[in-house]
Order: C-alpha cells, then sequence, then structure tokens
C-alpha cells in the first residue's frame, strides 16, 4: 500500500479512539475530512479551536484488550506507516492550513517502549526537521517505561493514556495480557507527577478515558477514580467513550449484560460528561453526585437536576445577590449564564429570567428554582 491508502485505513481505524470526539459545542465534534482522514477539534485556552490530524501510526496490534477491535486475535487489514511518512504527510496538510495540530496513537508494535520509539520520533521529526511548533498530542502505550514517557512529555502539547477501567479487577475482564497496576496505574502516577504545578514539564496537558460499559463497573465506581484523577494527579481531563456491542470478545460483560439497547449506553456516557463538567465547572465534590441502589447515575435525569431536588433547604437561590457557587446549583444555570448575571448585576437588578436569554424549557427549569428578591 502506498502511503496514503495506509493513512486512509489507519486514521479509519482510530476512530474507535474517541477521546477529544465530545465537544459541547457544535464547534466540538470531530468530522471526517478528505482522504478519510479524521479531523479533531481542541479548544485553545486563548478561545477558539485548532483542529487537529488524528491517526494510528499503526494497527498491527501484538495486545489483546478483549473490547478492541484491532486487537491481536481479529482478521482486519493491517498495515504501518513509518515515522517519516506521518511527519511528511502532517507537514503538507499543515501547510494547506488543512490542519494545526496532531493527534498520533499506535497500535503496539511489539512491545510498548518500541512503540513509543516510533510514536516519539515522529514528534522530534516535526519538532527540530520541519520546526514545527504547534499542537501535538502523543499517546502513552501501556506499559511504557519511565525514560519512554519522559521523552514524550518533552516532545508534546499533550498526552493521554486510557486507564480503561476503575480498579484491577474489572481490567483482569479485558486482558489477560496487560497488568494493571504496572502497565495503567505507574504509568499514570508518572504522567501526574512530571507535570504538576512547578515541575519540569507543567505546561503539558494530561489526559485519560474510560471506556463504560465493556466490563461491569458501575459508574460510582468510575466517578471515585475520576476524583483521584482531578484532585489527586493533576489530569486536565477525563474522557469516556461508550462501550459499542460488537466490537468485542463475546465473553466481555458489556457483549453478555448491562444495556441491551446501544442508546440506553450513549446516555451513560452523557450522563458522565455531565459529571464531569459538575466537577470541573460547577465545583461538585464527590458527595455531591447522587447514584441509584445499583451504583449507576440515572439515565432519565440529570444529576444536576436530581441533587437540587434532594436539597430543597438550598432553595430558591436569590438571582441579584447570591454568590457564583450558590448559582451555578441552579438546573439550567451554567458558568456562562453566571457570568451574564454578574455583569447584569453591575449595572442594575435583574427582575426577570428572560434578561438573561432563557427561554423554553430551559427558562421553565430555572424558575423553579430562583427567586427576585
Amino acid at each position: 500500500m502506498d502511503t496514503i491508502d495506509k493513512l486512509k485505513i489507519l486514521s479509519e481505524d482510530s476512530r474507535y479512539d474517541l477521546a477529544c470526539a465530545c465537544g459541547t459545542a457544535r464547534d466540538g465534534h470531530r468530522r471526517r475530512g478528505p482522504e478519510g482522514r479524521w479531523l479533531y477539534p481542541v479548544a485553545l485556552p486563548q478561545g477558539g479551536y485548532t483542529v487537529l490530524l488524528k491517526t494510528l501510526l499503526s494497527n498491527a496490534c501484538t495486545n489483546d484488550c478483549r473490547y478492541c477491535p484491532l486487537r491481536s486475535e481479529t482478521d482486519v487489514r493491517r498495515c504501518t506507516l513509518k515515522p517519516e511518512e506521518v511527519a511528511r504527510l502532517f507537514m503538507e496538510y499543515h501547510t494547506r492550513k488543512k490542519v494545526f495540530g496532531l493527534f498520533l496513537s499506535s497500535a503496539v508494535i511489539n512491545n510498548a517502549d518500541y512503540t513509543m520509539d516510533k510514536i516519539n520520533t515522529v514528534a522530534r521529526l516535526l519538532r527540530y526537521k520541519h520546526n514545527f511548533k504547534g499542537y501535538i498530542h502523543l499517546k502513552i502505550i501501556p506499559g511504557a517505561s519511565e525514560a519512554a514517557i519522559e521523552d514524550a512529555l518533552s516532545l508534546s502539547t499533550a498526552v493521554s493514556l486510557n486507564i480503561e477501567t476503575p480498579g484491577e479487577r474489572h481490567f483482569a475482564a479485558l486482558s489477560n495480557k496487560k497488568d494493571y497496576d504496572r502497565d495503567i496505574i505507574h504509568p499514570i502516577k508518572l504522567m501526574g507527577k512530571l507535570t504538576a504545578k512547578g515541575m519540569k514539564f507543567s505546561k503539558v496537558k494530561c489526559t485519560t478515558q474510560f471506556i463504560v460499559g465493556a466490563s461491569d463497573e458501575t459508574d460510582s465506581e468510575i466517578i471515585k477514580y475520576m476524583f483521584g484523577l482531578y484532585k489527586r494527579l493533576n489530569f486536565k481531563r477525563v474522557y469516556f467513550s461508550a462501550y459499542q456491542k460488537g466490537l468485542g470478545h463475546p465473553d466481555i460483560p458489556g457483549e453478555r449484560k448491562f444495556f441491551s439497547d446501544q442508546h440506553e449506553s450513549f446516555i451513560r456516557e452523557h450522563r458522565l460528561y455531565q459529571v464531569d463538567f459538575l466537577i470541573r465547572k460547577y465545583g461538585f465534590n464527590n458527595e455531591d453526585i447522587l447514584f441509584d441502589k445499583t451504583g449507576n447515575l440515572r439515565l432519565d435525569r440529570d444529576p444536576k437536576e436530581i441533587w437540587a431536588d434532594n436539597h430543597p433547604e438550598f432553595f430558591p437561590v436569590r438571582i441579584n445577590t447570591s454568590d457564583r457557587e450558590a448559582l451555578l446549583r441552579v438546573p439550567g444555570l451554567g458558568p456562562d449564564t453566571v457570568k451574564r448575571i454578574f455583569e447584569i448585576r453591575r449595572e442594575r437588578k435583574i427582575s426577570r429570567l428572560e434578561t438573561l436569554g432563557l427561554k423554553g424549557k430551559r427558562l421553565e427549569k430555572v424558575s423553579g428554582y430562583v427567586i427576585f428578591e
């Protein structure tokens, strides 16, 4: 196969890793570009988006991840790009202003460090041969050595390693070859340590992803781990990818039970993202997240609204005098609307919700939790 043919296959296969694919704004969703490659938007700190070329370096995997359609036992068309090919292709696209950054992952070729050497070589070529100063997101391969991880951090804008499941018991249902503590937890802790405030790589963003529903984990277990990733390990984002039935080994829990309806699994993913926002943007703590008797989030209701209905003593919130933290607890009010409230309050009192641009169901929801004193 020529380089473009390989890129079509590998870019298509990269869709199974959905990290960075779930933005909340219209501009925040991945899209397919020319030649079959996937383009991923990433929000910039100063506002706006940059578009990434996302591809695998290889889909020839030696691992046995039982949820993954590219695992070693499956019969798929395998191919591998050389680091020089990836760097050259990316610079061609970048020169034409089709993409502005790279998201590079890979199946495991031979072993973790062999693969990391190839991934890091692409970044090194871009940084030092092509003098590319822009956004590079590199995947850390499970089981990578400390030296390989540090090398990746020195070359990248962001790095990620999928935690996959909350805990060793669930992980064991998905892989016989990988060791959870050695291959997943140890590298994740090292990434958090090396990117902590004041450390050498503090400007590098660390992210991770749960494969939701491949094992039989509960939402409460996922969220407990998520708090640890944010509070103790300095990770900037946690992503969730709903396991899609039919892609994995028929004996894994995700194939045998849990959600019978694929739509429900995507709702579950959405609820987890809502909790993630409550933690990162709304100041919610672990005890603020309420679960049903099975330890899962309710599919039929927003977790913020559930909290509000279980804390009637907190409401109504006073629109014109309450602080930011109190306003963010109101169902239907987000950070942007709360910012707007404070801007208006500096000039005058607010007498009606329509002033804030609220309408429809959102207007109706907010009105049940606030008063205009």
